[in-house]
């Protein structure tokens, strides 16, 4: 297997647009990963975040919304991991 960062071509203080996406990809996969882990958090965070612009958001169903949650921190991993193999073979 040949080295990730060989298509990188960034220098005199440039970031090439490789490294640019891998950079997004890599803070979108463990933002996901972090929303996988800690479903409640990120829904009480969402939460604080609607009080300070004036709404007010409450689940219907916590458990749902924590699975919901979850399946969604999954799937942007997995997206990322298919973003990540995109750019790899680009």
């Amino acid at each position: 297997m040949t080295d990730i960062f060989a298509k990188c071509c960034c220098g005199s203080g440039t970031i090439c647009i490789y490294c640019l996406r891998f950079t997004i990809i890599s803070i979108a996969m463990i933002t996901g990963a972090l929303i996988a882990w800690k479903p409640k958090k990120a829904i009480e965070i969402q939460i604080a975040f609607y009080r300070l612009i004036n709404w007010e958001i409450k689940p219907v169903s916590m458990e749902l919304e924590i699975r919901n949650t979850r399946i969604m921190g999954a799937s942007v991993i997995v997206a990322g991991i298919l973003a990540l193999v995109y750019i790899y073979l680009l």
